[in-house]
């Protein structure tokens, strides 16, 4: 012990930092930070720059030229356009993540159960929605819904169902928009759903078996407990997407009719691009943050619990 103890005092202090320096050096993690360090930088100045900045410009006045703090935001609290954008796209979010996730639970139990070489077939088919540009998608869906053209209510006319207003009454305007973000986004779903059905032991399902446990048994104490994690996560990311959608409502019904399909993005477009009030524009997007942020919270505290608790 003796001898340690010289050795260790013998050992200058800049050659102890530089050996734990080493050491570190040759964790995995700290490779792997130092490795991912330039995207986390580069991502960090794309997102916080932009929201800063949005941070900036909510608390000036139209002209960019005085500050008002928090006015923006009071004149928004006092207006009844705000309030109903803030309802619809609740709505619109929360209701278009219900169905994605119910339809993609439901699609990627039948992709599954599909042999292996004509189950690549189906999953390429059934990712085509999402892979091709909503706008592409959009203008095609527009086309369906056309007032004077709509293939739809051709369909629904040999049934000797009258045309349906898509785009032009309130509740079918929402529905449609709606039925669009639920054909673009389900695909995700199924492909999220399938990857965590396949890491699900078959010995669990055995087990439940021969326990004498059905079809929905097997659904609810088995299947939905090992995917709990991957359906929260892929209904945050769903839920943070839709609420930023712009494009299917913009090309749709661009808001209408008289507002009533408008979300944060698009209202947010209307009052600051085509309405020249920027701030207004930037404090209106801003709604969205706290929104999500509690949605967030709730979600990922569920997944944390739910991680001790294993």
């Amino acid at each position: 012990m003796v001898e340690a103890a010289i050795r260790t005092e013998g050992v200058k202090p800049g050659q102890r930092r530089r050996s734990s320096l080493h050491r570190m050096m040759q964790r995995k993690s700290t490779i792997a930070f130092l490795m991912a360090l330039p995207l986390i930088l580069l991502v960090s100045v794309l997102v916080l720059y932009p929201a800063l900045y949005s941070l900036h410009l909510a608390t000036l006045n139209k002209s960019m030229e005085r500050f008002v703090g928090i006015g923006n935001f009071t004149f928004l609290f006092k207006r009844e356009t705000f309030w109903m954008v803030v309802w619809q796209s609740c709505i619109f979010a929360i209701t278009a993540v219900l169905f994605k996730a119910l339809i993609g639970f439901v699609v990627a139990h039948f992709v599954h159960n599909v042999p292996g070489k004509k189950q690549r077939k189906w999953r390429g088919m059934l990712l085509v929605p999402w892979v091709i540009p909503p706008a592409m998608s959009c203008l095609a869906w527009l086309w369906l819904f056309d007032p004077s053209y709509s293939a739809l209510n051709w369909v629904l006319a040999l049934f000797g169902i009258g045309p349906v207003p898509w785009t032009g009454d309130t509740y079918w305007a929402r529905f449609s928009v709606i039925l669009v973000n639920i054909w673009i986004g389900a695909p995700f779903f199924m492909i999220m759903y399938l990857a965590a059905l396949k890491s699900v032991p078959e010995q669990l399902y055995e087990a439940a078996a021969i326990d004498g446990a059905n079809w929905w048994q097997r659904i609810w104490y088995v299947t939905l407990p090992m995917m709990r994690n991957i359906m929260a996560i892929t209904a945050l990311f769903s839920l943070i997407v839709t609420f930023a959608n712009f494009d299917i409502v913009r090309i749709l019904t661009a808001g209408g009719p008289i507002d009533t399909t408008h979300v944060f993005a698009t209202w947010s477009f209307w009052l600051g691009i085509q309405g020249g009030d920027i701030p207004l524009g930037a404090s209106v997007s801003l709604f969205m943050v706290p929104i999500l942020m509690i949605a967030a919270v709730f979600i990922l505290r569920d997944i944390t619990k739910r991680g001790n608790e294993s």
